[in-house]
């Protein structure tokens, strides 16, 4: 029986009527059909994604003769089915999520681990990110298959800081004294999410505190009112303190530097087609890039290890796992298409935020990272990184992958990472921080919010 925390039953019976529209294909199929068919369930939505995979689904077709019902869904709603579906044994075939939805679903027996371990090992476990692995893995057993992610980057203008004789940080704390100078200037010294309770909140102050050294839990107990954390905090309140335009989301924090209102900006990879003027959704609207719409990306430089003493950057790393009841045949075959035959075709649909997990071959340990960098980003695909941004653009965005840790990683303390990061936890405390409460109060009192989420698990 899948046993759910109170506050997460709720949503797994209200994800009850959503369930039964995807159950829809019918319950009079022989067990031969069904082992001739699978569903794969994927958080990438938008339609010219959908679309995309729906192409390789179809290679995979025509190659096994197994046909793929692609099924758009998010991986919230992804939890709230399958959490339903599981009681009454009706479950997709593969799922592509996050690492800390793998945690979580493993802790409820709701994923084939064997399964997972048996892709992974007739791949090559040498040929993935060692550092995804682990993020799949619990007590060195792989829960998911990893397939793509992407990475924070500290973007920031070599222009500007060379005006105002500023060093590129290599730290924390420099981050905060560099984005204090800037402010002085007139533009913002960093923009990045620090909107009160919110997930753009949730996922800066994860990128900063990590890389402060500062860790949510350690072997089952609750360290973020460290000492690291404590300064992290401090620190964060500066970077919060050095905007000239008030508390900034994930749309107000990328719209501030492709205006040229911000000096540094912390965002995902996938800024860098916006950059480079390729998505005429969110065009650079800088003073020189009405003349030169890729001023930004000649201007910009990038970090993708912040402090080379705490390697752990943010990221997302996604994955495929296969639930218990699964045709489980059918979905091991498709995703080994979709590491090998099918990947340069699924990782460009979304290039520049599907950066691969899977490294290489074991004849060609470099093959799918090297690949990447020559794929087209943006709405269009018209130029790779490489070509915009050089090959060691390609080479930092693979030091950055590399270093991408979550807290709780492949322990057993993953499933509460995941559940304060999905719930926003930490986050609901910025608006106190900003008010003046200390830093260290501030993150006496996170440490008990995350107490009773643990409580709770």
């Amino acid at each position: 029986m899948v046993h759910l925390t109170k506050r997460r039953w709720a949503a797994a019976l209200a994800a009850a009527t959503a369930l039964t529209m995807l159950a829809a294909c019918g319950g009079s199929e022989s067990e031969a059909e069904k082992a001739k068919e699978i569903t794969f369930w994927t958080p990438q939505t938008t339609p010219q994604r959908v679309a995309a995979q729906e192409k390789v689904a179809a290679r995979f077709t025509e190659k096994t003769g197994i046909a793929v019902k692609v099924v758009p869904l998010s991986e919230a709603d992804q939890k709230q089915a399958l959490a339903t579906g599981a009681a009454s044994g009706d479950v997709p075939d593969v799922m592509l999520h996050s690492s800390t939805t793998t945690a979580a679903w493993r802790s409820q027996g709701l994923l084939n681990t064997g399964a997972a371990e048996e892709v992974v090992k007739d791949l090559g476990a040498e040929t993935f990110n060692a550092n995804a692995l682990k993020a799949f893995s619990l007590d060195d057993k792989v829960g998911a298959v990893p397939s793509d992610g992407w990475v924070h980057l500290l973007v920031y203008r070599k222009d500007l800081l060379q005006a105002a004789n500023v060093a590129v940080p290599t730290n924390l704390e420099e981050v905060a004294k560099a984005a204090t100078t800037m402010k002085a200037t007139g533009v913002s010294g960093i923009a990045l999410g620090t909107q009160s309770g919110t997930a753009s909140g949730t996922e800066a102050i994860y990128s900063m505190f990590q890389s402060a050294g500062c860790q949510l839990v350690q072997d089952g107990k609750v360290t973020i009112d460290s000492p690291e954390c404590t300064r992290a905090a401090e620190q964060f309140k500066v970077l919060r303190d050095s905007s000239a335009q008030g508390d900034f989301d994930v749309t107000s924090a990328r719209a501030a530097y492709l205006a040229g209102k911000s000096s540094m900006l912390l965002f995902s990879t996938h800024i860098l087609d916006e950059l480079a003027g390729l998505d005429s959704a969110n065009p650079p609207t800088c003073a020189q890039c009405k003349a030169d719409p890729a001023f930004l990306s000649k201007n910009s430089g990038f970090i993708t290890v912040l402090d080379r003493n705490h390697p752990a950057q943010y990221g997302a790393t996604l994955g495929y796992g296969i639930p218990e009841g699964a045709n489980t045949a059918g979905a091991k075959e498709f995703i080994k298409f979709m590491l090998e035959d099918g990947y340069s075709d699924t990782l460009a649909s979304a290039t520049e935020g599907r950066i691969p997990l899977r490294n290489g071959t074991k004849a060609e340990p470099n093959a799918y990272l090297d690949a990447w960098g020559k794929l087209g980003i943006g709405p269009e695909a018209k130029s790779s990184v490489a070509e915009l941004y050089g090959p060691e653009m390609v080479t930092q965005i693979r030091e950055g992958v590399n270093a991408v840790s979550l807290w709780g990683m492949g322990t057993k303390d993953s499933p509460l990472a995941g559940a304060v990061t999905a719930e926003n936890v930490l986050a609901q405390f910025l608006e106190r921080l900003y008010g003046g409460q200390s830093p260290g109060d501030i993150t006496k009192a996170m440490a008990e919010e995350v107490k009773k989420v643990q409580a709770e698990l």
